[in-house]
């Protein structure tokens, strides 16, 4: 994998921030860990500048695209996904980052969507995420504490009915539909967290 560092959007964290900002290195080695384990060696990953912005901080091989955990966040936050997400993913940033609030993302994706302008994955297409919020990320051994995996397998605008899943878990952990019916329908995998 060759390094590659590009701004993706411009002023995604207020100007002032604090955080300090992880090496690329530590920052990719932890994104990473959202991953498949055979999927990790190959992953494109997006990660912080020495300014906060969200920058390519290597261009994978893979269709694996990795988040590292926002500097200027508590706890830990790392998430894998497909590359077919990345419109989704892209555009969420974008409107997040014009000041948008949740509702609001959501409307105008979906609209979008609709319209054919946002182009969503056409097979079911999964997000990987390692977080917690008192999670921590030990760079010296390359291991997270406190944190817990969850899947989220988008398939826009399936329901209940199309999938036969029940839109609460049945059990815990177990599969469940949220949002049907619209351009950000998915199923919901949660593991019951580690003790």
């Amino acid at each position: 994998m060759k390094k590659l560092i590009l701004p993706l959007i411009a002023g995604m964290i207020p100007m002032g921030c604090q955080a300090q900002i992880p090496d690329a290195d530590v920052q990719i080695a932890a994104a990473v860990l959202a991953a498949p384990e055979e999927k990790r060696e190959g992953a494109t990953v997006l990660g912080f500048n020495s300014k906060g912005e969200l920058v390519q901080l290597i261009e994978g091989t893979n269709e694996m695209i990795c988040l590292a955990d926002d500097p200027n966040k508590e706890g830990f936050n790392v998430a894998c996904y497909h590359r077919d997400l990345e419109p989704f993913m892209a555009r969420g940033r974008v409107l997040k980052a014009e000041g948008k609030t949740p509702g609001e993302v959501f409307d105008i994706r979906e609209r979008e969507a609709k319209e054919g302008t946002l182009k969503m994955p056409e097979n079911p297409t999964t997000l990987h995420v390692l977080s917690g919020p008192n999670g921590k990320y030990d760079a010296t051994t390359g291991e997270v504490t406190s944190a817990n995996y969850r899947y989220v397998v988008y398939i826009p605008f399936a329901t209940s009915e199309s999938t036969g899943l029940p839109l609460r878990p049945i059990v815990p952990g177990g599969p469940w539909i949220m949002d049907p019916g619209t351009h950000r329908a998915h199923i919901m995998i949660t593991p019951p967290a580690q003790k």
